[in-house]
């Protein structure tokens, strides 16, 4: 196990007893720990803000709950588990029969060792989740049912992390982190994250990342809402999610389908040789929707191992640090860096010498190649860059074209460029 892969599980299993939602004190302790790592600006939204087309909802915080069977028994106590609580649950305090207190009890009868994840974010309703045996074994009661919640007026949180660049185009890297004891779902993305940070931080990147950590669904649309003047920036962006079960990788694309990103992340995975997915754009999903929506039709996609609902552990309690690896998220770590690495370096190239090919052996670059460990990939290499540098396309267009590696791309047109036989533009 690697030391980032085992820094990236210790976040995950830090971060997992926390009850988040969509609002609340859940999240701002869980921005406050992930600030001890990658410095935060943290955004409090209030209740009843208009943003774009959804209203910022009351804040919920929960302090206790359980139901009590007739010899004083917890036979479910949220104390266990955050996921014991359907989200967003008003405040109870009760005696009832089973029958009067089943409607808002909800099982996994399929799964029915696992607790299932349920909320009610814009409903005032109220609920507990438990294992279906659990339910199976309940005498009629009467039960002593509470729940010490409090929904009222308060904020909705988010926070952002920038890498400053050499560029105002900015990379986005966006993650939920509005769901409570789930560890795939979004805990080893948000560990991801902060990893890939860390590393950006360690030198002077080209273009400028801002990383965008905020519930779900409101919490894209609201950072939205409030960066309209700023989105126009945007050049490309990845939503992570799902990034730690041991599932091969998936990309989902862009609204647009070929945007830069699209381009850049298919050909990172073609090229790495890792087992993938690549699936087209759909309106349902993770916050890639929200910022993916026609107005902004922002060239950003999601990058997940196994996708939401794909896996028979998603949004149950058997999500837990113990079903993501530290090796997967290295793996997608790396990955996510390898797509930074294009997006640093693609380059438009002009050839000084564009009347017929050059005479490369009396510049030294056949010699250059002495050693390599493939010759011909390389000569070939510096031909494709050559002959496609007429400052219209990219390295990746020449990677793309011409069936080789990013990597090996850049290397021929540095030699080139060393050489005296290639003009690098800044476009």
């Amino acid at each position: 196990m690697s030391d980032v892969g085992s820094r990236m599980h210790a976040l995950v299993e830090r971060l997992y007893p926390l009850c988040r939602s969509i609002t609340g004190d859940g999240v701002r302790r869980t921005l406050e720990i992930i600030a001890e790592s990658i410095p935060l600006v943290v955004h409090e939204v209030p209740t009843g803000a208009q943003v774009l087309d959804w209203t910022v909802p009351k804040e919920w915080n929960i302090r206790d709950a359980y139901v009590k069977d007739p010899s004083g028994r917890k036979v479910i106590d949220f104390m266990e588990s955050s996921l014991h609580v359907v989200g967003y649950s008003v405040p109870v305090s009760a005696t009832l029969t089973l029958d009067e207190l089943r409607p808002h009890l909800h099982t996994l009868p399929e799964q029915p060792h696992l607790i299932p994840y349920r909320t009610s974010y814009y409903a005032e309703t109220w609920g507990f989740c438990l294992r279906n045996e659990t339910l199976a074994a309940l005498p009629p009661g009467p039960y002593e049912v509470l729940i010490d919640s409090t929904l009222a007026d308060g904020h909705l949180t988010y926070a952002e992390h920038v890498v400053p660049g050499e560029s105002a185009d900015e990379v986005l890297v966006s993650c939920h982190i509005c769901h409570p004891s789930l560890a795939n779902d979004n805990l080893a993305g948000v560990a991801v994250a902060v990893e890939l940070a860390l590393r950006l931080a360690e030198r002077r990147p080209r273009h400028t990342y801002r990383f965008v950590f905020a519930p779900g669904t409101i919490g894209a649309v609201t950072w939205l809402a409030r960066n309209r003047d700023r989105v126009g920036r945007i050049r490309a962006g990845l939503v992570l999610a799902c990034a730690g079960d041991r599932g091969s990788l998936t990309y989902k694309r862009s609204r647009r389908g070929n945007a830069e990103i699209d381009r850049v992340t298919e050909h990172v995975l073609r090229a790495s040789g890792r087992p993938h997915t690549v699936v087209d754009f759909s309106p349902y999903g993770y916050d890639e929707r929200q910022y993916c929506s026609p107005g902004f039709d922002l060239g950003v996609g999601s990058l997940t191992r196994t996708p939401y609902g794909g896996y028979p552990e998603y949004h149950t309690s058997a999500d837990d640090p113990g079903f993501v690896s530290a090796e997967a998220m290295a793996d997608t770590l790396e990955t996510c860096w390898e797509v930074t690495r294009v997006l640093e370096n693609d380059r438009h190239y002009l050839n000084l010498s564009p009347y017929g090919e050059p005479q490369l052996g009396r510049r030294g670059l056949y010699g250059s190649l002495g050693g390599r460990s493939d010759t011909k990939r390389d000569q070939m290499a510096m031909l494709w860059v050559l002959n496609l540098s007429d400052g219209d396309h990219s390295l990746l267009d020449v990677a793309e074209r011409s069936g080789l590696t990013f990597g090996e791309v850049t290397w021929a047109a540095r030699a080139l460029e060393e050489a005296g036989l290639l003009k690098g533009l800044e476009r």
